[in-house]
């Protein structure tokens, strides 16, 4: 539509609306003009990883060694396939919670693993059920993986440290699964704190843990393609070697702007940017509110999506529903099928305030004008 000169509203894309920090962009600046152009070590430059060491250490009490615990790599993304590459392989199955990023499902299918699919309730959230993820590893005795996203993409639901504990507490019981923790999201979280709890930080779990993160989310870096894995040697080696030999480094001038915004950007910094999502997510949670039939029965605690329930209309076809709203109102909203959700939607709102106003009032007269099941 958009190719065609129309004017579509999207509350499609997972990226934030504000610019990256300006000591940044201009440590990218200077990395260029100080010819800093050339390649790096395949794990990234050992300044880069000692400040990821350090930030770890500092915010989160988990601590990894800068040379052998910690592999910088092309974004997150990069980082994810890679952990997955070197926990599991042909023949094994990888548990991934439902709702999920679809990236998640068919990643484990191109290390030759099969997804299992772990169902979770809206009525909790879509948090992870810790029976419910017992009993899902005791009927899948070649399970080698549990993905937990966490703040979660599509729910922007945030397991507390509570919940996080009793999990680990049912992982104990299986020794041989490693947890692939993507946390990139972490820094984007309204609980009363504002702290998210890495997965590794908690008792007998940092030894089969694999963290994921970056800089796309939280210093609104996603041109940067910069991202990282920690995690014991024996994982972080073989994403080392992976990497070596599918893309080598990343962009040296990234990683100079990476060091920037680990040793350089005030706390007040990221801290405002949450608070202003955290306003958006408010408004967008009251504006649905005021919809007849939609149903967000956990209000999410992170990241910036929400996953309302809709299923109340269009007999549940989410998919259907998206694409009349986008030809009669010209709103961009992804269906809940691409998440394993279905029947729901996916809101983002990394956006501009004026832009979520006009989305939820499209929204809001469209769903109004329907017939409900």
């Amino acid at each position: 539509m958009e190719a065609e000169g129309e004017i579509v509203t999207s509350l499609c894309v997972g990226e934030p609306d504000f610019p990256p920090p300006t000591c940044v962009l201009e440590a990218a600046s200077q990395a260029m003009s100080a010819g800093q152009t050339r390649y790096t070590a395949v794990s990234g430059t050992i300044e880069l990883r000692k400040a990821i060491s350090d930030d770890l250490r500092v915010r989160k009490g988990i601590s990894y060694n800068p040379v052998t615990e910690i592999v910088v790599g092309n974004g997150a993304k990069q980082c994810v396939y890679q952990g997955l590459l070197a926990a599991c392989g042909s023949g094994d199955e990888v548990i991934i919670p439902a709702p999920y990023w679809p990236s998640y499902p068919e990643m484990a299918l191109l290390v030759g693993a099969t997804p299992i699919i772990l169902e979770t309730s809206v009525n909790d959230g879509y948090l992870i059920n810790p029976q419910s993820l017992d009993e899902c590893l005791k009927n899948h005795p070649k399970a080698k993986v549990l993905i937990l996203c966490n703040p979660s993409n599509p729910t922007g639901g945030v397991h507390s440290t509570q919940l996080l504990e009793q999990i680990a507490k049912v992982l104990e019981k299986y020794p041989n699964i490693v947890i692939l923790a993507d946390e990139i999201y972490e820094r984007l979280v309204y609980t009363d704190d504002g702290q998210c709890t890495a997965f590794a930080s908690l008792p007998n779990m940092f030894h089969r843990t694999i963290t994921l993160n970056g800089f796309s989310k939280s210093h609104a870096m996603t041109g940067f393609r910069l991202g990282y894995l920690a995690a014991p040697e024996r994982y972080a080696k073989a994403a080392s070697v992976l990497q070596g030999q599918i893309t080598s480094c990343a962009s040296s001038v990234s990683q100079a702007a990476g060091v920037a915004a680990l040793r350089e950007v005030d706390e007040s910094w990221l801290v405002n940017n949450a608070s202003i999502m955290k306003r958006k997510r408010d408004y967008v949670l009251e504006e649905l509110s005021k919809i007849p039939y939609v149903v967000v029965s956990v209000p999410p605690d992170g990241a910036f999506y929400v996953l309302p329930d809709v299923s109340k209309y269009y007999n549940g076809d989410d998919t259907a529903l998206c694409l009349d709203l986008l030809k009669e109102k010209k709103l961009a909203l992804v269906p809940g099928e691409s998440f394993g959700a279905p029947g729901t939607v996916r809101i983002s709102y990394a956006t501009s305030m004026e832009e979520l106003e006009v989305a939820m009032t499209k929204l809001r007269e469209f769903l109004e004008g329907l017939e409900v099941n």
